[in-house]
């Protein structure tokens, strides 16, 4: 197709968009000013939450499946749009490449979307070392602040994987200030991604904001953003980011794309404000939440959606042969050669995961996400299964065969959301949970694990936050992808224990991140990174 098919004039029109509330980017993309003719509108479309088993570390395309999903529910003539997270480069240029899905079901314009796009994660980075090169200059400048550079907490941020940045020294030279420690974090993982995608509105981002935690005095006192008086230099550099991104898939369907923070270290969803106003525009949204059931879906499901008074209608579980014999003991290299008994040892980890969705009371429809590779007998392993357990399923394969491989999914997902009006879903965390009953319901629930076992460092923060009356805050688990465990070597459904070796605390998100097993909150890129592989 040539660019010019891709006006966003076209797919503005569709969900009823006055061009005087688009902000173009060029042609084949926009910012939607929400408080135009959106503030008034009503919340009418059916919400569809993609998510997965256990992956592999290439991904099992749930984006790629959310994005066939919409086009084909557009296809049998819905008023469908995608609503998904901006990719950041880490992954881009790390393991997975884009993540602007696959095949034959990706989004349009995909460079730029996986690039620098509308700058958005851009102008989050910037925000961010700002208030760190303010905290630093407060030092420098022996202010009133009294800032104790042994306490200073706010790490820097970096779209991109530079493990060597994990732990850093500043001011090396004396003149710069009294030399202290300091960190990077991704900018996915950081605290004011984490807002970005919490806030409902601009005054909600500044306010959160403000209230972000970045280091003590000498008397032990917290010092917050605000008393750095940043508020309008901040709102100068994100008032545009703010606004939703509209593009569309290949195949014409609607998308808004906005936010991007991990679900491995951060919560995984896209920006409350992009779902709030894609429920308004469609009649059928379809979102995704980074990795298994046991990360972004849980996220989703106890942070996102009662913040943002979200009632899903449907969660859709994607499965493929592959992940199911990685499970069943197959060696990721050989993953492409047919072993139904492995795949029927892997279906452990299946169902783990959708005896998790129904901890929240919604229905589930497995997709089968069908590769080249995969043999008729390995698929109806895993459909004798679904079959004996009483869960539906369709086979997908719209990677190859675009939104026509979808229509079977897409029929049975819009039926089963029409059928159910969301009042059943209730979330698995309840605020007024203590901390650890929150991380213990989460673990043990969720993730399977047998008990969670606390560092002394821990457990000595938990007492101080609780004290502090804390404990209303959410939690949001950082762990591994890669296993139900804190360890990712542990694949299908393990016995383990969770070890809580760290905390970290968002007082402008409200929520406590523990980290567990090894996990950190800078990536590294692998031996042979996505850059290498890419081509002019």
């Amino acid at each position: 197709m040539k660019d010019s098919d891709y006006d966003i004039k076209k797919i503005a029109e569709k969900l009823g968009i006055p061009e005087d509330d688009l902000v173009y980017y060029g042609r084949d993309k926009a910012k939607i000013e929400t408080q135009g003719f959106a503030k008034d509108l009503k919340r009418k479309a059916k919400l569809i939450l993609c998510t997965a088993i256990t992956p592999t570390k290439a991904g099992e395309g749930k984006t790629t499946t959310a994005i066939g999903l919409a086009d084909g529910l557009a296809l049998k003539g819905e008023k469908a749009l995608v609503c998904l997270r901006e990719p950041s480069l880490g992954p881009v240029f790390g393991v997975k490449g884009g993540g602007c899905g696959g095949g034959e079901e990706t989004l349009h314009p995909e460079d730029d979307i996986n690039l620098h796009f509308t700058g958005d994660i851009h102008a989050l980075t910037s925000s961010n070392n700002l208030i760190a090169a303010l905290i630093d200059n407060e030092l420098f400048q022996n202010s009133d602040l009294r800032v104790d550079p042994e306490r200073v907490i706010f790490p820097r941020a970096m779209d991109m994987n530079d493990r060597s940045l994990r732990e850093i020294e500043t001011c090396l030279q004396a003149k710069t200030g009294p030399k202290h420690r300091s960190s990077f974090v991704i900018t996915a993982a950081s605290e004011i991604m984490a807002i970005f995608c919490l806030s409902k509105d601009e005054d909600d981002f500044l306010n959160r904001v403000e209230e972000m935690t970045v280091a003590y005095d000498l008397d032990g006192k917290a010092i917050k953003v605000k008393a750095l008086e940043c508020r309008a230099a901040i709102h100068k550099l994100m008032k545009d980011a703010l606004l939703p991104n509209l593009v569309q898939t290949k195949y014409h369907t609607p998308a808004i794309v906005h936010g991007g923070p991990f679900a491995n270290i951060a919560h995984g969803c896209n920006s409350l404000i992009a779902s709030d106003l894609s429920l308004k525009l469609a009649d059928y949204v379809v979102t995704e939440a980074g990795f298994g059931s046991d990360l972004g879906m849980e996220k989703f499901l106890d942070i996102a959606c009662p913040l943002g008074d979200f009632k899903p209608n449907l969660i859709v579980m994607v499965a493929t042969i592959r992940a199911l014999k990685l499970h069943g003991g197959v060696k990721f290299e050989d993953l492409h050669n047919s072993d139904p008994d492995a795949v029927r040892i892997g279906l452990a980890n299946l169902g783990k995961h959708l005896s998790n969705v129904s901890l929240y009371h919604v229905p589930v429809l497995a997709s089968i996400n069908r590769f080249k590779d995969d043999s008729d007998e390995e698929i109806k392993v895993v459909e004798d299964y679904l079959d004996s357990i009483s869960i539906s399923y369709a086979l997908n394969t719209s990677y190859i065969d675009g939104p026509k491989g979808a229509l079977e999914l897409a029929s049975k997902a819009k039926e089963m959301a029409d059928n159910n009006n969301g009042e059943d879903y209730r979330p698995l965390v309840d605020s007024k949970m203590s901390i650890k009953e929150k991380i213990e319901t989460i673990c043990t629930k969720i993730y399977g694990a047998s008990c969670v076992e606390y560092s002394d460092e821990v457990n000595a923060k938990i007492d101080e936050y609780e004290k502090e009356g804390l404990s209303s805050f959410s939690v949001c688990i950082s762990k591994t992808p890669n296993s139900l465990s804190d360890d990712p070597h542990l694949l299908n459904v393990p016995k383990h224990t969770i070890h809580v070796k760290g905390l970290r605390l968002f007082t402008g998100a409200h929520f406590i991140v523990p980290l567990t097993g090894s996990i950190v909150t800078m990536p590294g890129l692998p031996k042979v990174p996505a850059s290498k592989k890419m081509k002019l």
